[in-house]
């Protein structure tokens, strides 16, 4: 009976093993590249071979559950040493920005070398593992890297009862300035967000337009359209991560509880204390949207989406996404405006699952797939800016279409959050 077990097993661990491999055998093909087939454009694709490799997914992690949890509980973590710096915000506010330790001799980057800022994911920092391996090939590229950790996240301090949220991009637009300021020689000043993170970003450069220091941008699994990002957490497995986010909110909330104390109504701090907002929804309506004035939960997420910003991306951006990313979906990526943006690089791949792209060539643990992918293409560009001079922009035309487009752009929101709310209200 026992060997009869055991060659069961064995038959049931072969056939698993076989049908993982297949699997992943099935789901090896080349990334999906799309962009407006422009000189700058075909020069810079050129000069990133990871493009034109097929993209091999790891035996078992084809599942999108499994590779979004392994990767967020197996990456190897690169040993980083950073210096903090904690930027005071015109609100009252502060954020802290962690640079990666230099060393005082001639390994030291040039005061020229590009400077790229990061944005962590919702409740991400500069000590995740995505991020640091980012920090690590930022410095093999010759690239200063600074993680720009919002308010409370990597214990980041928090002095004033406001945390951050989709839509906020003041210290966005803080950090930024203040990095072009630090490093005035820089050739070129770049940032990357993962997540929201990405959304971000996204939202800045559409509201700062062609004013923005940046040359040049990367978005990874961006949740793009949040309310169909929401929507999507709310079924199935993918309700877990809505629980651990939750959760991670409350944490940050409670580690800054007293600033809280006494805030009147619509504010719920209470409930937050109490364990009454399981989910980031729950989180927000109690939270977030009265600290940033939003009506409503719903205005906030519709207002808040960075696929509103995609047409008015005023630098050249690099955009990646997993097809089965389930807490960005594809069904809330703007595809359609993305290829109509000429300034934009849509990169997808079949698997990826969220925040994970554990492909083979790097291994089950090694850096995420994406890192090849965004230096090649960053430092591509960087190249090509300094080739033409132009920075991507079009010249002094575009930048004034640029300017239109944005102030059209805030008219549009602010129609679509009335209607929203107008909805809601009936």
């Amino acid at each position: 009976m026992a060997k009869l077990l055991a060659s069961a097993v064995a038959l049931g661990t072969a056939f698993i093993s076989a049908a993982a491999w297949f699997d992943a055998r099935r789901k090896t093909q080349k990334p999906t590249v799309e962009c407006h087939p422009t000189e700058f454009n075909n020069r810079v694709l050129a000069a990133c071979p990871s493009l034109n490799l097929p993209y091999q997914p790891v035996m078992f992690m084809t599942n999108p559950h499994v590779e979004t949890i392994f990767a967020a509980k197996t990456r190897t973590k690169p040993a980083v040493r950073y210096q903090r710096e904690i930027l005071h915000t015109s609100d009252g506010g502060c954020v802290a920005l962690d640079w990666q330790w230099e060393p005082e001799s001639d390994k030291a980057l040039p005061a020229d070398a590009p400077v790229l800022v990061l944005l962590p994911g919702l409740t991400g920092g500069s000590g995740d593992s995505y991020v640091s391996h980012a920090v690590v090939a930022a410095r093999a590229a010759g690239m200063r890297a600074v993680v720009f950790n919002s308010r409370g996240t990597a214990d980041s301090p928090v002095i004033t009862p406001q945390f951050y949220s989709a839509s906020f991009t003041g210290d966005t637009r803080a950090v930024v300035a203040h990095v072009a300021r630090r490093y005035p020689a820089s050739r070129a000043l770049l940032a990357a967000g993962w997540s929201l993170g990405a959304n971000i970003l996204l939202r800045y450069l559409g509201e700062e337009g062609a004013a923005t220091p940046l040359r040049a941008a990367v978005s990874m699994c961006n949740p793009f359209n949040l309310t169909i990002s929401n929507q999507g957490l709310k079924s199935g497995f993918s309700r877990i991560y809505d629980l651990n986010l939750a959760t991670s909110l409350r944490n940050i909330f409670m580690k800054h509880e007293l600033l809280w104390t006494g805030m009147p109504p619509p504010f719920r701090p209470d409930d937050v204390a109490a364990g009454r907002c399981p989910t980031i929804r729950d989180f927000d309506d109690a939270i977030t949207i009265h600290s940033f004035g939003w009506p409503s939960v719903d205005a906030y997420y519709a207002g808040s989406s960075s696929a509103l910003s995609v047409p008015h991306l005023p630098v050249p951006t690099l955009c990646i996404q997993a097809l089965d990313d389930p807490i960005a979906p594809k069904e809330a990526t703007p595809f359609e405006a993305l290829r109509a943006q000429p300034l934009a690089t849509t990169v997808t791949t079949l698997t990826g699952g969220h925040l994970g792209w554990v492909e083979a060539r790097t291994g089950a643990t090694g850096a995420p797939w994406t890192n090849a992918v965004m230096f090649e293409w960053l430092s591509a560009v960087v190249e090509e800016l300094g080739r033409s001079g132009s920075g991507g922009k079009g010249g002094k035309q575009q930048e004034e279409r640029q300017q239109d487009d944005v102030a059209r752009q805030l008219v549009s929101e602010e129609e679509e959050v009335a209607g929203v709310v107008a909805r809601v209200g009936a």
